[in-house]
Parts: C-alpha cells; sequence; structure tokens
C-alpha cells in the first residue's frame, strides 16, 4: 500500500506586491515553494499570484485572507524619492505606510489567526539624514526629522502584532539595486552620459543592497523564528556616494572627472527631499550578519557586474 503525505505550503501575503522590492520577492518567495498572495487596489494584478482587495480610502480590506494566512510582509508605502516634499506629499508617504499597517492590525480575528510572523519595511532612513563617522546600528533611536520619524511609526504598527503575540520583524532597507528601474537606473543615466559626478561633498555614506540579497533576508525572516525586532539590510561594505558613483563610471567606462553637482543646486532642484540625496549614514549589518545571513554581493563591484552585465543597455 502506498502512502502519500500532502505538505500544505505556507501562505504569505504581500502588501505593496506590484511595487518595485513587492515584484522580486513575490517571485522568490514562489521558487521557495510558498503560496504567495497580494493585497491590492486593483482586482488582477498577476494570473500567476491571488489578488485580494482593500481599499484605504474607504477603511475596507478582506479579512477572511487576513485570518488565512501565514505570513504578512507589508511593503506598502509611496515612494519617498519619487516627487518633491510638499506638505500634502508628506503626509501621503506617512499615510500610505501608517494607515495601510493599521487596516490590518485592526482587521485580523484574534483569536482565529494562523499568523506566524508579520515583517515589515522599514528604511535605513530611521537614522536620519546626516554626514558623520559614526556607525549606526539597531540600537540606535530614531532621528527626529521627517523620514526618521515616519520609519519610527511605520515600525510601531510591528509593536502592535508583538503585543498580540504574534513574531514581528522590521527590515530597515538601504537604497535596493536592480536593473528593473529604481534609484541605480537614475544614476546611471549621467554616467552614461559621461557626465557623472558625486552629489553635494561626495562624502555622504550611501547604505546599499542588492535587490537578491533583500528579498533572501525577509525570506530568513519567515524562516527564522530567532529573528525578531529591527534588523538593517544593507550590504556590509561602507561607501560614500563618490566613491559609488566612481565604481559605475569605472564598470561603464566612462569619465568621471566632472566637478561635485553643488548642494545648493540640489536643494532647489528637490527642496526637503534634497536631504536624502546630500546626507547619508553608515549603517551597521553587524547584526543580519551575526542571525547567519550571507549576503551573496558584500561587495558594490561584484553586485553591478551582475545588475549591468557586460553594460549592453540603452539610454
Amino acid at each position: 500500500m502506498q502512502i502519500v503525505i500532502f505538505f500544505q505550503m505556507a501562505k504569505v501575503l504581500i502588501t505593496g506586491g506590484t511595487g518595485l522590492i513587492g515584484i522580486h520577492l513575490r517571485r522568490a518567495l514562489q521558487k521557495c515553494g510558498y503560496e504567495v498572495a497580494i493585497l491590492s487596489r486593483a482586482n488582477k494584478i498577476d494570473d500567476e499570484f491571488q489578488t485580494y482587495l482593500w481599499d484605504l480610502d474607504k477603511n475596507e480590506i478582506d479579512k477572511e485572507v487576513l485570518n488565512s494566512v501565514d505570513y504578512i510582509i507589508h511593503l506598502a508605502g509611496v515612494n519617498v524619492g519619487e516627487k518633491r516634499w510638499t506638505s500634502k506629499r508628506k503626509q501621503l508617504i506617512l499615510d500610505s505606510r501608517i494607515k495601510s499597517g493599521e487596516l490590518i492590525l485592526n482587521n485580523i480575528g484574534w483569536q482565529n489567526c494562523q499568523l506566524k510572523a508579520y515583517i515589515t519595511a522599514s528604511g535605513t532612513g530611521y537614522y536620519g539624514a546626516i554626514t558623520s563617522d559614526k556607525i549606526f546600528s539597531e540600537l540606535d533611536s530614531a532621528a527626529n526629522d521627517f523620514l526618521g520619524q515616519v520609519c519610527e511609526k511605520w515600525e510601531q504598527l510591528a509593536d502592535g502584532f508583538a503585543e498580540k503575540g504574534i513574531r514581528s520583524v522590521k527590515i530597515r532597507t538601504g537604497v535596493v539595486l536592480t536593473n528593473r528601474g529604481g534609484a541605480l537606473s537614475k544614476m546611471l543615466v549621467p554616467v552614461k552620459l559621461g557626465i557623472g559626478s558625486a552629489i553635494g561633498s561626495g562624502n555622504q555614506y550611501f547604505p546599499w543592497i542588492h535587490i537578491d540579497d533583500l528579498c533572501n533576508i525577509y525570506i530568513k525572516a519567515i524562516e527564522d523564528t530567532n529573528m525578531i525586532g529591527a534588523y538593517n539590510a544593507a550590504a556590509p561594505e561602507y561607501i560614500t556616494n563618490k566613491q559609488f558613483t566612481h565604481t559605475i563610471a569605472r564598470h561603464l567606462k566612462k569619465p568621471f572627472w566632472f566637478p561635485n553637482i553643488p548642494s545648493f543646486v540640489i536643494r532647489a532642484l528637490f527642496g526637503e527631499m534634497s536631504a536624502i540625496l546630500l546626507n547619508g549614514s553608515r549603517v551597521s549589518s553587524e547584526k543580519i550578519l551575526n542571525s547567519g545571513f550571507v549576503f551573496k554581493y558584500p561587495k558594490l563591484q561584484d553586485a553591478l557586474k551582475q545588475l549591468l552585465g557586460k553594460c549592453e543597455f540603452k539610454l
């Protein structure tokens, strides 16, 4: 008599599953054997992934899916670097993260909840837009500036799940490098035109991470029950804006001799948002490394080689 044993795949619900990170992460999870669902405002996103609806404006969400998933990864939030920070934009940046998390927290039926972990995105902006030689760790407090306070409030929602006995993990993410858009594609343009240069002083640190490493950190956060609380998701290589841009130029075999773009020009173009370009902190990866995580791309030159290949691309 043949005995067949069926293993039920764990189900992961992703908010922000149509964003830069979400698109990569949902496929990475699928390759690892997880059942992946997306929480979205649109009915149909991708035939490969089940889509459930929510509407922040109407304060509506599919409660059934919240109580039938094993893990929630909360990535939802408008891009902080997409537009100038008007008062309206800053409120949208905050609300898109906080209200969405509150909607999830307030609509889970805790008595019947099978949720094993709530994993939220956050940012290295938690430590503030400053330039110094200090190395920031997860033990440091949130900065008293806009991004610092957004990240702190974002993470406080995870504490609400922890209070209900749900393991909660906060992933403080640096600049994510991919070959499908994002910050890297914008930084490539002036370099490919032969006018690459550092921004401001060029001495501001630039915490970054390859998309594959970030996805693997999220997968580890699911599978490693010892992961609790905040973790910095940034490559262990400390690199400045000038070094970062110079490395790109060298990889593309392009010149890097133009003078730095003055700070006042960046401030005129981007207003308050210029802080994320002109300042940057050194962020420690020691905690995630001590958890046993191994970066696939710890060095920028290796990440660029994988992302850009032989540089056969067009503007």
